[in-house]
């Protein structure tokens, strides 16, 4: 790692999909999100991401901005230039982009759009059960066509966007929009390895984030690592991250470790405590923008 690497970017995933079934500690009412929220802004965070209570799979496809606007008005007059950002609803065989992405536009025009999302593919989905592979729909992502969409929005609101890389084939659409030069000025690459309750993509290995380095290599790109169904402090990938010179994604969205029952403070508050002792402390909400889009 060089001398000069910056500070490292903590995003906080305070919630996703996860149930108070499945962790009681995970917020899911507009209080809660706030109040956890905080909690990992002042562990060391500078990023947060959440979902509102609506399914992203066989739900509506048109998600409700009103939640969010709650959430982050008040997040950002706590912590004025928060970096935050939705999520969107699966695609169905009769649904568009412009439906799944107003919620976006909504926040956009109120004046809460810090940071846009886009899934650069599909992929198929599958969660192991005791009874075998529970299948998820096949049309998780965006088609080659909305990623176009999305860009091309983020490009005309000079929003900047976190592109969510599932796959590596993900990532290569995304650099193949670098080299056209369709790509928003402001990018973050958003890296997922799969877990073992996840099996999709490239494992939550140091050879599986080797080889998503090895694409990005001299594309100038800022990228955050994250480990989907598993933990990405107790595999050794967060440390690998920082010392590498990249950025960490952790939260209960993500994580997965039974029988732990993680609070989401607690999982930034480890991810802080590896970047100190790396050299490379904690970005604060000032400087992860910087830091992220120079």
């Amino acid at each position: 790692m060089s001398a000069a690497a910056p500070p490292t970017v903590i995003e906080a995933a305070v919630n996703g999909m996860v149930t108070k079934e499945q962790n009681p500690y995970v917020p899911r009412t507009v209080d809660e999100i706030v109040e956890d929220s905080l909690r990992c802004l002042d562990a060391g965070a500078s990023i947060v991401h959440h979902h509102n209570d609506e399914p992203v799979f066989g739900g509506a496809t048109r998600h409700c901005a009103g939640p969010y606007i709650d959430v982050w008005t008040r997040l950002r007059a706590a912590w004025p230039g928060l970096l935050l950002h939705p999520t969107t609803a699966s695609a169905t065989a009769d649904s568009t982009i412009e439906e799944r992405y107003a919620h976006v536009a909504e926040l956009y025009d109120a004046g809460l759009a810090p940071m846009a999302n886009c899934d650069t593919g599909t992929m198929a989905l599958a969660i192991p059960t005791p009874d075998g592979l529970q299948s998820l729909p096949l049309n998780f992502g965006n088609s080659a066509a909305d990623v176009d969409w999305i860009l091309r929005w983020c490009r005309e609101q000079e929003v900047p966007v976190t592109m969510s890389i599932f796959e590596p084939g993900f990532l290569r659409l995304a650099l193949a929009h670098q080299k056209a030069g369709t790509l928003p000025r402001e990018v973050k690459i958003q890296l997922y390895l799969g877990g073992d309750r996840l099996p999709f993509g490239l494992p939550g290995t140091p050879s599986g984030l080797a080889a998503y380095l090895d694409m990005l290599e001299g594309t100038g790109l800022s990228w955050m690592v994250a480990l989907y169904g598993g933990d990405v402090v107790a595999t050794g990938i967060a440390a690998l991250a920082i010392e590498k010179g990249g950025h960490v994604r952790v939260g209960l969205e993500d994580h997965h470790a039974p029988p732990r029952l993680a609070r989401n403070e607690e999982l930034v508050a480890e991810i802080a405590a590896l970047c100190r002792s790396a050299g490379r402390p904690p970005a604060t909400v000032e400087e992860a923008p910087k830091i992220l889009f120079g």
